[in-house]
Order: structure tokens, then sequence, then C-alpha cells
């Protein structure tokens, strides 16, 4: 893989919620069906289950956000929030709970304190429990703030933002496999579907399938690479889970219980982790992403630098690629924008954009084109 990822990791802003318990499961029961169990936290590092934040006995209080009002579900459906289905988990940036059961569109929204659950209806897609492949078993953050999740087959990939309050979904369409794979398709069920995915702070995707295929994705051109399968797991472990822990590194779990892995990005090696961690996962979710090794900018892409502040202010480079003016946003912890400045004539542009007297904390910069397009994001830790 030409691109070095070191264990560093990238802070988010659901990390300090959460305290030591830096991995979220969506486990299962000791079944040979897909049997919904529980939400719980867990410390990675020292191999503990924590907490559990809502089980599938319990009955929380379900918000619709189309009828704007509490709703009752029925429970004996599959799109309700606690299906005995579901395969996807990821940490929004105010750090709550993000999931689809997998046989309904709906996009649930977990509140880990009050347990209070959000229903975003979600009428851009349509899975069924006879096409696996337009079923969603993979989600995750994005260094971009936002949550995504994509298909089995890679037909559809969604974006569920948080705007002004207000959870919106967007269809970002098909991810195509790269003209190289060769045999490895995403779209092939042998090599592409199920398992789940991560992010890096460069916002490329890491697609793993539940057999070990591993796929590189970028949403520029909304291709998946195949840069090959994980090595040195057990025959019987299917990968359900995948997230990036405290300590940068990509942790690994199965449906079909057993020890958790670590992996390493570079060698596609995986290896037995030395603690207590062994149940049925169906998802892993996290508030963290990979980071780069990279201590220089490269000219030729979109950067936003330093991400450790200790002077006031940030460079935005522009790549030549882009036209036109660009705002600069900067929002707070609790997504409050606390800065917006512009920038005029980006193409190829390096700008020193002050922040002013900001508290110490973690903030989002994003850098919107003038119609709104996100062309680079990034968080910020000031000190």
């Amino acid at each position: 893989m030409k691109k070095t990822l070191s264990s560093l990791l990238l802070l988010s802003i659901g990390t300090l919620a959460f305290g030591q318990q830096d991995l979220l499961a969506l486990t299962g029961k000791e079944t040979t069906n897909i049997i919904f169990q529980d939400f719980r936290a867990l410390d990675s590092k020292n191999g503990i289950t924590q907490k559990v934040i809502l089980s599938a006995s319990e009955q929380p209080i379900i918000f619709s956000t189309k009828q704007n009002r509490e709703i009752t579900e029925d429970k004996k459906s599959n799109a309700n929030a606690l299906a005995n289905q579901i395969a996807t988990l990821a940490v929004d940036a105010r750090g709550n709970l993000v999931y689809m059961p997998l046989f309904s569109s709906n996009i649930y929204i977990l509140d880990s304190k009050t347990k209070n659950v959000t229903l975003v209806e979600n009428n851009l897609s349509n899975p069924t429990s006879c096409d696996t492949g337009s079923q969603f078993s993979r989600m995750t953050n994005g260094t971009d703030g936002n949550v995504y999740a994509l298909s089995n087959s890679g037909s559809q990939l969604l974006k569920i933002s948080n705007k002004d309050g207000k959870y919106v979904v967007t269809d970002l369409g098909i991810v195509k496999d790269d003209s190289g794979n060769g045999d490895n398709q995403l779209s092939k069920m042998q090599t592409g579907f199920g398992g789940d995915m991560i992010a890096d702070n460069n916002n490329n995707f890491y697609v793993f399938s539940a057999f070990g295929s591993v796929f590189k994705m970028s949403l520029n051109d909304m291709k998946a690479k195949f840069i090959g399968k994980i090595k040195s797991l057990p025959e019987n472990f299917s990968i359900n889970g995948a997230a990036v822990n405290s300590e940068g590194k990509i942790i690994l779990a199965s449906a079909k219980g057993g020890v958790f892995h670590s992996l390493n990005l570079e060698t596609l090696q995986a290896e037995k982790m030395n603690n207590n961690l062994d149940m049925p996962v169906y998802d892993l979710g996290s508030s963290y992403v990979l980071k780069s090794n990279k201590t220089t900018v490269d000219i030729n892409k979109n950067d936003i630098y330093p991400t450790k502040v200790s002077e006031g202010f940030v460079n935005v480079r522009i790549a030549n690629n882009q036209k036109g003016n660009a705002n600069v946003k900067v929002y707070s912890a609790s997504g409050n924008l606390v800065s917006n400045q512009t920038i005029t004539n980006i193409s190829n542009s390096e700008n020193r954009i002050e922040l002013g007297k900001l508290i110490s904390g973690i903030y989002l910069v994003n850098v919107e084109s003038e119609n709104g397009k996100v062309i680079v994001s990034k968080k910020i830790i000031v000190k």
C-alpha cells in the first residue's frame, strides 16, 4: 500500500462523552441466526465491557422527525428501533449512536445518556430481505463530521449529516469497482459483501468484506480499489465489525464471537488481542479515524493544517482544480457556528485563517464552495 498509516488517532467530539470506553459494539445473541441483543460500550485497551447502553428488552422513547412527535412502533416489524436484524453502527460528531435495521430504510439516532431514540425517515433507499445487495451492513463516521452508510453491493452510499440540529440524508450514488480489481469486486458477494468500514483523516474509506477483502474508497471518484486480503484470521472468523480505537488501532470483531483482533493496514496482518473481549458482534463504531503519517503539505491536495492549534490560526490550502470563492466555517463541539470567513479566488491558493480567541477544545473546520459543497474538512484541537 503506497500510503503509510500510523497508529495515531484523530480525536473526535464523541470521545469526551465515553472516556475510556473507546468502542461501541452492536452485539447479538449466541445463536446461528441474527438476533440483536444490545448496544454496549467497550474499553478495548483493558478488555472490559463497561456499560450496556440499550438492550433489546427495553422500550425507549421514539421520536419521529417526519411526524414531529413521539410514536409507538410495531416491534414485530423489521422496521423498528430494536429490530432483530441490525448490522450498522457509527458514532456521530455529537456522540450519538447512529444505526439502521438490516431490512429497513429507517435511520435511528440513539442518545447514549437518555436512551431516547430519534427516527429519521429515509426515502432514498429501499433495502429488502430478498435483495441482499440492497441491505446496509457498513457504517462509519467520517472526518468531516458526517456519518456514511454503504450497502452490501456498493449500490448506494448514504451521507447522514446534522444541519442546524436536524438530520439530513443524502444519496451519494453508486460506489464502482476500480478497473484493476479483477475478480476481487466489491459488488460480488464472494469478495465484497458484508463487513464494515472505517475512515482516515483525509476522508478516505476502508471497506472490509465479511470474508476479509479490503477496499480503499474515495469520495472524489466513488471508486473502490481492492488492496488485498486480511491474513491470519481464524477460519470461522467473519468480519462484521471494524473500528479505530483510542490507540489508533483497527479492531476487528465477528458475529460468530471469538477473540477480537487488531489489524495492521500496511501488511494486512491480523493479530489476536490479549484481552477478555469475546462476544458476537454485528458491528463496531467509534469516534476515531485513522491519521496519516504525513508531516508536509501536498500542494496538489486540499488541506487544513495544523490540526493542533496553539498560535490562533490555521492554514487552508486549495488545489488548482477549484474555482471561485469559498467559506471557511468553524464549528464548536456542540455544533454551533463560531466563525465564518470568506476566501476569494481560491484556485491554487494558501490562506491563513485567524481563529480569534477560541477557548481550548475540539472544533470542526469546513471549507465550502459557493454552492455549499465541502471542499475539505478537518477537526482541530485548540490548545
